[in-house]
């Protein structure tokens, strides 16, 4: 983490269920992304920063990084569809939660650690591709660094 005047970032947060991340600018400052649910992309949403900080809310919760990765992916993975192998591991999981809404249990353990190890991978896997489309707030070490 880095201390910014004070303020340790990164940090995140779900707005309106809609993840939200607070990332160190190369200048020093503070920049807000907001997950696009149209792309899976990030749009920017310095707008949110003193909101999401110091206003607060019912609609704000701050999130630990692996709860950030988790909703991030259970959003992209909802919203998104397309070829690829991140698009494979979504449909997989997609049907891992099938088979659990019909037989209306939870997940196991090891069905929830399945469920969490590939969404921190499909995270990484879209977090890289959008750093290579130029997506100026794609950041895949946040799923690495995650605990």
């Amino acid at each position: 983490m880095t201390q910014l005047r004070g303020l340790a970032l990164p940090r995140f947060f779900t707005y309106y269920d809609s993840p939200v991340k607070l990332v160190e600018t190369p200048d020093g400052g503070v920049a807000g992304w907001r997950l696009s649910p149209d792309t899976g992309g990030w749009r920017p949403a310095n707008n949110l920063i003193d909101k999401v900080l110091f206003v607060g809310g019912d609609e704000i919760h701050e999130v630990s990084r692996d709860e950030f990765v988790w909703h991030t992916e259970q959003d992209r993975g909802h919203y998104l569809r397309g070829e690829g192998p991140v698009y494979a591991l979504y449909e997989t999981v997609r049907a891992i939660e099938e088979t659990l809404r019909e037989e209306r249990r939870y997940p196991t353990p090891h069905e929830q650690a399945l469920i969490k190890g590939i969404r921190r991978r499909t995270f990484v896997m879209f977090e890289e591709q959008l750093q290579r489309a130029g997506d100026p707030g794609a950041d895949p070490t946040i799923a690495t660094t995650a605990s």
